[in-house]
């Protein structure tokens, strides 16, 4: 049997509000996706780390403070040096589009912004990562 698919739900930064990760959390829960849920005030090092210690596929950042440009280039980094470049890296919360060429030019697959309907993000993991649906609706 295919083992499912765990996810790093990750709050870098000073970031204070999680709502938007705990809703995402949950999708990808009930979606039938393994999660592991960070907590807010994450470091590029611990994010790394517990990609790595928990042996996730895909780690989800979210973030909301506009400090998305200086968090996202040391957790990419942080992730190589733990040797977990591997896993597929999403992002989402309020981040300009004028930003997400660079953040896809920095190694992030894709980036959810408000507004993004749960079943997108969903979809998008799921053709990634090759994870079957649950319930066999694409």
């Amino acid at each position: 049997m295919k083992q499912p698919v765990r996810i790093l739900v990750a709050k870098p930064g000073l970031d204070g509000h999680d709502r938007g990760a705990k809703v995402m959390a949950r999708a990808f829960r009930d979606a039938g996706f393994e999660v592991i849920y960070t907590g807010l005030f994450q470091t590029p090092e611990m994010i790394a780390n517990a990609a790595l210690q928990e042996d996730v596929d895909v780690v989800g950042l979210s973030i909301l403070s506009g400090a998305h440009m200086s968090l996202f280039p040391p957790i990419i980094e942080a992730l190589r040096q733990v040797g977990r470049d591997d896993a597929l890296v999403i992002a989402g919360g309020t981040i300009p589009a004028t930003d997400i060429p660079r953040i896809r030019e920095m190694g992030i697959a894709e980036v959810f912004g408000p507004g993004t309907r749960l079943q997108d993000a969903i979809q998008f993991v799921r053709e990634r990562t090759g994870a079957d649906d649950p319930e066999g609706s694409t």
